[in-house]
């Protein structure tokens, strides 16, 4: 083992994060971005280290206000993988909020196989008595995101705001799009393309939970 100090690199963790903020906002391009969206973006960057993110960021009405108002009056935070929930910090949460993951309630798994369907898109429809102004936050399965627009097509109470961020090769651009062309008025916020996770989708309600509105 070689000396503890011999790589000479940053150990303060608010002087590591204040100059991890100072590189994004250097770095990154926020101009197409409206102002109470840059610093969302600026915690985007830092969960993923990707600089040009902004240019593939959309949104509909004001997700930034709309979802830091709900976090701020208490609203659940609907989240599709357990990953997501780790990610939140619940220190930050204005009001205790609760983060809700319904991936592992019992009989999704049943009546997934039994459907030929994914565990996914079966555990939204769990949230159905919780969805009327939460945060719905989804940060991995691309068929998280197809049911809960079908179930908002067919009627299903409205949340104040969904901050889709699934991952992946299959559906989840076209997951995406859809959320684009079909949220309706409910502000959204997503990243167009594969790119998104849960490291991303976290750290956007953590983002949110610290504007004050």
């Amino acid at each position: 083992m070689g000396d503890a100090a011999a790589y000479g690199y940053l150990r303060d963790p608010q002087a590591i994060y204040d100059k991890s903020f100072a590189i994004v906002r250097e770095e990154a391009d926020f101009s197409r971005l409206p102002e109470g969206l840059h610093d969302v973006a600026v915690r985007l960057i830092h969960a993923c280290g990707m600089t040009d993110l902004p240019a593939d960021l959309a949104w509909g009405g004001d997700p930034v206000t709309a979802g830091a108002a709900a976090l701020r009056r208490g609203a659940p935070i609907l989240v599709d993988v357990m990953m997501v929930r780790h990610g939140i910090i619940d220190r930050v949460l204005p009001a205790g909020n609760q983060i809700i993951c319904t991936l592992n309630t019992f009989g999704v798994e049943k009546t997934a196989n039994a459907r030929g369907d994914t565990r996914s898109a079966v555990a939204v429809e769990k949230w159905r008595e919780d969805m009327a102004g939460a945060v719905v936050c989804i940060g991995n399965a691309p068929t998280a995101l197809f049911r809960l627009l079908e179930m908002l097509g067919s009627g299903a109470p409205k949340p104040a705001v969904i901050l889709g961020f699934p991952v992946g090769f299959v559906g989840a651009a076209e997951s995406k799009q859809a959320l684009i062309d079909d949220a309706g008025d409910i502000p959204y916020l997503t990243l167009r393309g594969r790119r998104g996770g849960s490291a991303i989708a976290g750290a956007a309600v953590n983002a949110l939970a610290r504007i004050k509105v």
